[in-house]
């Protein structure tokens, strides 16, 4: 498994990575699946600084095969808020548990720093308790719990919000 930012072509692939987390699970609280064109307008905001990093597998007949991604978002709009931002790591359901996901938290946290950024967030649902344990084995910390701030499968959901200084 290697990493490398994301280009157009693996649109569908992060999509369809995604999208099964927006159907069958509360890590995103999408609601409407990517069609492949928001992706790439996705994609399209996050690059440069706020990179999107893709962890890719070498595919029996089709080349690459996307296997997890991970992304730096702003944090906030107004302009104070310029020197952080929040990270979003999601990796294809049959390759979980492989350590994927840290690398590229770490990939991430790396770019982040070169970039100059001085904060990273991750906002949880706190029901995903892997995910906030892949946060802080990479030394984020825990700076609260927003309640019931989302509202998907017919139930209320809490978000668990981490922060790691650069």
């Amino acid at each position: 498994m290697s990493l490398r930012l994301a280009t157009p072509a693996d649109a569908e692939q992060i999509c369809a990575i995604y999208n099964h987390e927006v159907l069958n699970s509360t890590s995103t609280f999408d609601l409407v699946p990517r069609s492949r064109e928001d992706q790439l307008a996705w994609q399209a905001a996050r690059s440069g600084a706020f990179a999107t990093i893709v962890a890719v597998e070498a595919g029996a007949a089709a080349g690459e095969e996307v296997v997890g991604f991970g992304a730096l978002s702003p944090y906030k709009e107004r302009a104070a808020y310029r020197t952080s931002v929040e990270d979003s790591v999601y990796v294809r359901t049959d390759r979980g548990g492989r350590g994927i996901g840290r690398q590229i938290l770490e990939e991430l946290l790396s770019v982040a720093a070169g970039s100059g950024f001085h904060a990273v967030f991750a906002r949880i649902n706190s029901s995903g308790e892997a995910s906030i344990a892949l946060h802080a084995r990479c030394g984020f910390e825990l700076v609260g719990v927003e309640r019931e701030v989302g509202r998907k499968f017919g139930r209320w959901h809490d978000v668990t919000v981490m922060e790691r200084l650069l």
